[in-house]
């Protein structure tokens, strides 16, 4: 069976399953700041309320087993443990049977805390974290060789991300076809960086060479992958080359970084084996019932390839979607549409008991979204600010803020802890304020003399009171606590 082994994806699996155990790093750690805030028994969408109105198998979890904040923190630390000792090339060094054991768990427990997440893990790049890490489960240890199927199947991972991303641009806003969406986007995207200022005003010419260079990777490039070495390595490189492009110049999580570990991953041998400081034991072997194993799993995406492919082909295609409860197989895709105008929800607090129109009203600072005007963009991808994306949702529609929006308004009248730490400050930092209320601001980024003269990355107007003012007398069951 040593055509179902390929000794020459020893370097690019040793590159894949770094990286994929870094993000899988980021993204428990990310889980452990933020999920007790978010999805605790006290959050602002506790998971044990969603627990009780959905079934195992329509969210496969071990939080239906038992919910406990303590228990949900356990498993986030498992999973922190276990991804650095994969960082570290600790479970290189286990048994194949260990190896298996060690991804496989690192697979159900992000997957457990996903199907429990709610809104807050309703993203793109947790299908592809679970969808990878799932994979990783079957490429084997250093001293395993790697089964031939393994690339395969991560090219067709990176195929499927790369052109179903490139469809929905086409056939989603007209921009993208006329070539002008980048004049918007690096502005108006959900979290811009500390250079998204400097690419929104780049030349009109550049920017449509932006979508072109785009249009042609995720459009045409992306075929190469499913070609012979080194024709896979070169379209793999390009997509090395849009995806750093991207890190640079915004903050979507690890959609670009676990993206960019798949292209790696799947440059020829010989060119990274040329360029790493490793090198593959001079014997490798793999036991056939392990290549037994690789054979089912590639017929098990091929069967459930069928969805997402349909889903490809269809002029009513659908963005992020899982056809499977366990997510193994899915559809990929962002920015459909590219809003022209972004909008920004500022949060105030005031200790005046009575708000009235003399107030003086002060504002929370949010850790990456944009709020006051002189703070330059910060870097968080590949980490996650889950609260900070969400709110740029609702300044797009409230629809999207109807299950939280109010509960974060109840927790910062009482200066809950917990979800204080979400946040960058507090006006009246740890004390409760007497009355909140959000704002909602038009933004735009300033041009090059406003920041010259002024020293602002951003301007905005006022254009309405979203909420508010609320009091602790407006919400009962908080009325007297926090005091």
């Amino acid at each position: 069976m040593d055509w179902f082994a390929d000794p020459g994806a020893w370097t690019g699996r040793w590159v894949f399953t770094r990286g994929i155990a870094l993000v899988y790093l980021i993204a428990f750690v990310a889980a452990l700041r933020q999920g007790p805030a978010l999805i605790g028994t006290d959050g602002l969408t506790p998971a044990p309320r969603f627990l009780q109105h959905t079934s195992f198998w329509k969210a496969p979890s071990i939080f239906h087993w038992r919910w406990s904040d303590r228990f949900f923190r356990a498993c986030c630390w498992v999973g922190v443990a276990l991804s650095a000792l994969a960082l570290a090339g600790v479970a290189d060094r286990l048994p194949l049977w260990g190896w298996m054991a060690l991804w496989l768990v690192l697979w159900v427990l992000y997957l457990s805390i996903v199907d429990v997440g709610q809104i807050w893990y309703g993203f793109g790049w947790e299908t592809l974290l679970l969808e990878a890490g799932f994979l990783t489960v079957f490429l084997g240890p250093a001293h395993v060789a790697p089964p031939t199927l393994g690339p395969w199947l991560l090219r067709w991972l990176l195929f499927r991300l790369e052109f179903g991303a490139g469809l929905i641009k086409m056939r989603g806003d007209r921009c993208w076809r006329d070539l002008t969406c980048l004049a918007y986007h690096h502005e108006t995207q959900p979290m811009p960086n500390p250079l998204s200022w400097f690419f929104h005003r780049l030349s009109p010419r550049l920017h449509k060479a932006e979508t072109l260079a785009n249009h042609a990777t995720q459009l045409v490039v992306v075929f190469g992958l499913l070609l012979p070495q080194p024709i896979a390595g070169v379209a793999a490189a390009v997509m090395v080359i849009t995806q750093g492009y991207l890190l640079v110049s915004g903050n979507f999580a690890w959609l670009n970084a676990l993206t960019l570990v798949l292209a790696l991953s799947l440059l020829d041998g010989r060119w990274l084996a040329a360029v790493l400081p490793v090198q593959p034991p001079e014997e490798l072997a793999a036991p056939p019932w392990f290549l037994v194993v690789s054979i089912a799993l590639a017929v098990l995406v091929a069967g459930l390839s069928v969805g997402p492919v349909r889903n490809l082909l269809s002029p009513h295609q659908r963005m992020n979607t899982s056809f499977d409860p366990l997510r193994l197989v899915n559809s990929y895709g962002a920015f459909g549409s590219v809003t022209r105008i972004r909008r920004e929800l500022v949060v105030e607090a005031t200790d005046d008991p009575h708000p009235g129109p003399d107030t003086v009203w002060r504002e929370y600072e949010f850790k990456g979204k944009p709020g006051d005007v002189c703070r330059r963009p910060r870097q968080w991808a590949p980490y996650h600010l889950r609260l900070d994306w969400l709110m740029w949702f609702v300044a797009l529609s409230p629809a999207y803020g109807r299950s939280w929006l109010r509960p974060l308004l109840e927790k910062l009248l009482v200066a809950d802890p917990a979800t204080l730490r979400l946040l960058r400050s507090a006006p009246f930092g740890d004390r409760p304020p007497a009355a909140v209320r959000v704002l909602q601001y038009r933004y735009r980024f300033t041009t090059w003399a406003e920041r010259r003269d002024t020293g602002a990355w951003w301007h905005r107007r006022f254009e309405r009171v979203l909420v508010g003012p609320l009091t602790r007398e407006d919400v009962p069951r908080i009325s007297g606590r926090g005091g």
